[in-house]
């Protein structure tokens, strides 16, 4: 029996889970860690509380599948992407906090670009809005305020990554400084035509490309882990960015697939073949994956904040101490119950791409209560997902179901309330880990246990779904009601 390790590294938890050779779950585990938040705006994450959580889930993992290192055939790595870690080529020690994908620090400067119109070229290289999402003006951030880090560029002594990058590196032992094609996809630093680091783009950001990883396709040799680590070398052949790893994970290999990830943000991605969408409505052209040299493309949208609401919930307000109480407490009250969230607690993603804008609660009266907000969060995770979908159409992309999956997708009536508000069909698969699936495949096809992705197992068949049943004049005066919402806010982020 071959066994392969697939760790998901997520925005605020770990997780180790390994998969048999028909790819069913044998064994997983999930760990935690902190976010940080030193001032508004700004997300950070310890790199070396991240390393140390993924040690503590594989190894959790394998004592609990009763496996060791040696039977593992491959490991497989998805990650959160655009977070960026600097650090220490001789010491292996970070220079300064991870800036997550959440921070918005650098809009000052992504708005001085922008005013140069330096937004188009930026687009029509990386398939990216000019926005704080992505990488390269957090790493310019990183260089150009902690201290001693053109120094150590100098003496070429500072690496710097995504959370991919990091972790095969200390995997490695310092031995690989590698991402692969869909991770460099993401950091607006990547010619997504030409397949390679852009020499202007670099300039643009001061960034020298001496620094940056290597680029491999997504099944590849990304080196083998320290035999100290886990007991035994394991080979390390998948790699991609979260959402291309659900996107693989939902076996949506065809142009025309179409699936959304609820995690702690919400990503709506649809394989578009090789061919390269230029989006009229603020959608992002990235790298689906590569295979064999080949790049297949996709179009995405991407919501801030989905699952990370729930967290707010039940962490900031302690109005829930679990996330599968959202569900009992939404249904105990009318879908238009009048309160609207717009949860930009960290800007509003696509199609707006409004980095200043702030969350809101409105139509709020003295008998509002928890049910009211536990519903409005999810209903407003609903909201964003149809207007992302009315984008895609828009653009020419054809959608007739939707695949989801992430933590949210547990939740019936969110999924319901999806195909309401979207009026599409949602289909929900038995297992609903796709993204740590998808890495899988990659190791699996990266150490010849399959040949290609035609030749890999559907561990979940079977599916549940759920069709549109609302009715359609309430649904469009609660889609009304959102976007005044979203209007309001709009327009307070312009005065300010």
């Amino acid at each position: 029996m071959n066994f392969i390790l697939s760790i998901d590294q997520g925005t605020t938890s770990s997780r180790a889970i390994i998969f048999d050779e028909d790819f069913s779950e044998v064994a997983s585990h999930q760990q935690e860690f902190q976010q940080y938040f030193p001032k508004n705006g700004w997300v950070e994450h310890d790199a070396l509380e991240i390393w140390e959580s993924v040690l503590v889930a594989v190894r959790k993992a394998l004592s609990s599948a009763q496996l060791s290192a040696k039977e593992i055939k491959a490991i497989g790595i998805t990650n959160q992407r655009e977070t960026v870690v600097a650090w220490q080529k001789s010491t292996g020690k970070p220079i300064a906090p991870a800036i997550v994908w959440q921070d918005r620090r650098t809009e000052d400067f992504c708005r001085q670009l922008r005013q140069r119109e330096l937004g188009e070229m930026i687009n029509s290289k990386t398939g990216l809005v000019l926005d704080p999402y992505f990488s390269a003006s957090k790493i310019q951030w990183l260089l150009e305020n902690t201290s001693g880090a053109r120094q150590l560029i100098a003496e070429e002594d500072l690496l710097v990554g995504t959370i991919d990058t990091w972790l095969i590196w200390k995997l490695t032992g310092g031995a690989k400084h590698t991402t692969d094609a869909t991770n460099a996809s993401r950091t607006q630093l990547f010619n997504i035509r030409q397949q390679c680091w852009d020499d202007e783009l670099l300039a643009l950001f001061n960034i020298p490309k001496r620094i940056l990883p290597a680029v491999h396709d997504c099944a590849a040799d990304f080196g083998e882990t320290v035999a100290t680590l886990f007991g035994d070398r394991i080979a390390i052949r998948g790699v991609a960015g979260d959402q291309q790893a659900a996107l693989i994970g939902q076996r949506c290999w065809q142009p025309g697939d179409i699936k959304s990830t609820y995690g702690t943000g919400c990503f709506v991605m649809a394989n578009t073949g090789s061919d390269i969408i230029v989006s009229e409505h603020k959608l992002l052209s990235t790298v689906a994956y590569r295979l064999d040299g080949r790049t297949h493309y996709a179009i995405e949208g991407s919501i801030f904040m989905a699952g990370a609401i729930i967290q707010w919930l039940r962490d900031s307000l302690g109005i829930i101490s679990s996330a599968s109480e959202t569900e009992r407490l939404a249904a105990d009250v009318e879908v238009d119950h009048g309160v609207i969230m717009v949860p930009a607690f960290t800007g509003l993603g696509a199609p707006h791409w409004a980095a200043d804008a702030r969350a809101s609660i409105s139509g709020m009266t003295r008998g509002t209560d928890k049910r009211h907000i536990a519903s409005a969060s999810l209903q407003s995770v609903a909201f964003q997902s149809a207007d992302l979908f009315a984008a895609m159409e828009s653009d020419g992309v054809e959608l007739t179901q939707l695949k989801v999956d992430g933590g949210m997708v547990k939740n019936s009536l969110f999924c319901q309330w999806l195909a309401d508000f979207s009026k599409l069909r949602i289909v929900r698969n038995d297992f609903s880990e796709a993204t740590a699936l998808g890495a899988a495949y990659l190791a699996a096809l990266g150490s010849g246990l399959a040949q290609d992705l035609n030749s890999l197992p559907n561990p979940a068949p079977h599916s549940e779904s759920f069709s549109p049943r609302i009715n359609p004049s309430l649904r469009d005066q609660l889609m009304k009601r959102w976007h005044a919402a979203v209007s309001i806010e709009l327009s307070r982020n312009d005065r300010m």
